[in-house]
């Protein structure tokens, strides 16, 4: 997300740079220009949990209905000022998502930086149970045994990746569609 307008006092924001401020942190920043305001956009990553949904034995990866087809991935959600932690915003998630119980506690897998959207991705491993049911996000899913799993090479693939190399498997990339 691009800011244009300062969020405290709707001033037109101005970029600075480093060298014309050493309070930016040696970074180029959108700031307000208006002394009485001072307010700096940090553009800090927005925290994400991510799933790696583990169902009757299978891998449930999901296609949200805004992603063309064939792009499916890990369940994820915006962790949430009103979540207790990480861990149980990603039990939430799976439940909005899919419908599916947790049989335990979230397991956590790693943290992962998605710079294309600016987000920090805490990933889990959550056994579950229940029917799948997709919510409105959702418009399909699709079953994968661990041991035919493959990974795609950016954020929440390398997430699968390592849970899958830590549960003994060796997996492979998927090759990156071209741009």
């Amino acid at each position: 997300m691009r800011f244009q307008y300062c969020p405290q006092c709707a001033t037109p924001l101005t970029t600075v740079a480093p060298a014309a401020a050493p309070d930016l942190d040696g970074v180029t920043r959108l700031r307000c220009p208006d002394p009485a305001c001072g307010y700096i956009h940090w553009d800090n990553p927005v925290p994400v949990v991510a799933a790696i949904v583990e169902h009757e034995g299978d891998i449930i990866l999901a296609r949200n209905a805004a992603w063309p087809v064939p792009f499916y991935a890990l369940i994820t959600g915006f962790l949430e000022r009103h979540d207790p932690s990480p861990a149980d915003a990603v039990l939430r998630e799976v439940k909005e998502e899919l419908g599916l119980d947790p049989v335990g506690p979230a397991s956590f897998v790693g943290h992962y930086a998605f710079t294309r959207q600016n987000q920090l991705i805490l990933a889990y491993h959550v056994v579950a149970r229940g029917s799948i049911v997709l919510n409105h996000e959702l418009v399909d899913y699709k079953r994968i045994p661990p041991a035919k799993a493959r990974y795609w090479p950016a954020a929440t693939g390398l997430a699968l990746r390592d849970w899958l190399i830590a549960q003994g498997h060796t997996p492979e990339p998927l090759p990156l569609p071209a741009l």
